[in-house]
């Protein structure tokens, strides 16, 4: 594998957030406790894995142009400027409801959950098309 499979990696790993993300939802909405926790360590670690990757990616490759043109152009960028911001603000959010969750202060788990799960949700499915946009062919879109 080299460098420049990454980006197939951190969409694989957004899309596996994301699915992880919801069932670990289904989970805690029909009161399996033990097993949304479970879903939501491995959601956790799913993205945790995604961000060392996509360092390393962009360590050694650097910034990647969009150079697609028309309608796409506008929507690419407003996606990845709102994929960009929120995943800034998931990530401590992440950890502040993951960390409460664990430490069995349900409460403040639930309020700060109520914020975290929709944002991380968003950030995991924006970062599938992101790598959709810039990285596959034209021709598929």
């Amino acid at each position: 594998m080299s460098v420049h499979d990454l980006p197939a990696v951190n969409a694989t790993l957004n899309a596996t957030s994301g699915i992880l993300l919801l069932i670990g939802y289904a989970l805690i909405r029909a009161r399996k406790i033990e097993l949304h926790r479970r879903f939501m360590i491995a959601a956790f670690a799913a993205s945790s894995l995604f961000l060392v990757c996509y360092v390393v990616y962009h360590a050694q490759v650097g910034s990647v142009r969009f150079t697609r043109q028309g309608l796409v152009r506008p929507i690419y960028f407003t996606i990845l400027i709102t994929h960009v911001t929120l995943a800034a603000v998931v990530l401590p959010l992440a950890i502040f409801t993951l960390s409460r969750g664990l430490a069995a202060k349900y409460q403040v788990h639930r309020r700060v959950a109520r914020w975290t799960f929709p944002i991380w949700l968003y950030v995991s499915v924006t970062g599938v098309l992101v790598y959709v946009l810039l990285y596959q062919p034209t021709w598929l879109l």
